[in-house]
């Protein structure tokens, strides 16, 4: 049985205490939401906060409120709001394909959108880790999904990150140096080890979504069962239309790099014109092209490429069908 590790469990009741007890804390010290994806990392000893501090216990990290999210929103609540699903039921969908209803009932927002990137090599205990010599992301000095690479290829599997993106929110970060918001687009990067620019002593402090006007977006995902397993694929396809043409358009791709990808010249294909069946497949194909999956998840990376323009594709369909373009 693996068994977390001795540490010393903080539970602030204000931003002010949190970001204190985090400084003196420094950096043996993690902040935690529903904790589904640290405590689990813990026990592998992929990650080893001698101090963990709680930020359920913050009102305001908590709110559900129109167009402004609280992190500490768990994903049970973000899927069975009726004013998400109403106005934003792509945010609802991926919220609700994350993992199992236990699961979801712990896990938060701020979580999913800040998940720890995942890899074969990786996400074994410490002893299977130990038999290859550990890896680049924790203790080792090799990725051992490409050996020559001078960085990490672990993915980010992030359900709802992707949509986040796609949608165009921002993240309102508040940390010792003062406040600051990032579009959710400028939030990652593509790097499996630092896949974040958040820093360590910043804490996500809500999430600002854009208004629902003359846009619809959807989500699809790919992994082995219909329940629990993280993607191996995720599709989050966003339209702003223009009477029946497309005005603007953005596909984001999660599951095949270390940060959710958008693919520039997919939405750039659709602009402009109807979403006609040649316009999808142009904008399938773009998608194609740059999405480069790792041999690091599950089933076989070259299908899983083949499965971008399928999921690209069947996205930008049912858009089509919901507007009746």
């Amino acid at each position: 049985m693996l068994r977390l590790p001795m540490f010393s469990y903080l539970q602030p009741k204000s931003l002010p205490d949190a970001l204190a007890m985090k400084r003196d804390a420094g950096p043996d010290g993690m902040f935690v939401a529903g904790g589904t994806d640290l405590y689990p990392n813990m026990k592998r000893r992929h990650q080893e906060p001698k101090t963990v501090i709680s930020l359920m216990g913050i009102p305001e990290l908590g709110r559900l409120d129109g167009r402004t999210v609280g992190p500490c929103v768990t994903l049970s609540a973000l899927s069975d709001s009726p004013t998400v699903r109403q106005s934003y039921g792509v945010i609802s969908t991926a919220a609700r394909l994350v993992s199992t209803p236990l699961l979801r009932n712990m896990g938060t927002l701020g979580g999913n959108l800040c998940l720890d990137t995942r890899c074969n090599y990786y996400n074994q205990s410490y002893e299977w880790r130990k038999s290859i010599d550990f890896c680049m992301k924790k203790d080792g000095h090799i990725c051992w999904v490409a050996p020559s690479s001078p960085r990490c290829w672990a993915v980010s599997s992030s359900d709802v990150a992707p949509v986040m993106v796609a949608i165009g929110a921002d993240y309102r970060l508040v940390g010792p140096q003062g406040e600051r918001v990032v579009p959710a687009g400028r939030f990652y990067q593509n790097d499996g080890i630092n896949y974040l620019t958040k820093q360590p002593d910043e804490i996500l402090v809500d999430v600002r979504l854009p208004a629902p006007n003359g846009w619809n977006a959807v989500y699809h995902k790919l992994r082995r069962r219909g329940s629990f397993d993280f993607p191996v694929l995720g599709v989050a396809a966003w339209i702003q239309w223009k009477g029946k043409n497309v005005a603007a358009a953005r596909i984001v791709l999660g599951g095949v790099a270390s940060y959710p990808q958008e693919v520039a010249e997919a939405g750039a294909a659709l602009q402009g014109a109807p979403l006609s069946d040649e316009a999808i497949a142009a904008a399938a194909d773009a998608a194609y092209r740059p999405s480069k999956p790792m041999d690091n998840t599950d089933f076989d990376l070259s299908w899983r490429k083949q499965m971008t323009r399928v999921y690209v594709a069947r996205a930008l369909r049912e858009l089509r069908d919901r507007a009746g373009a």
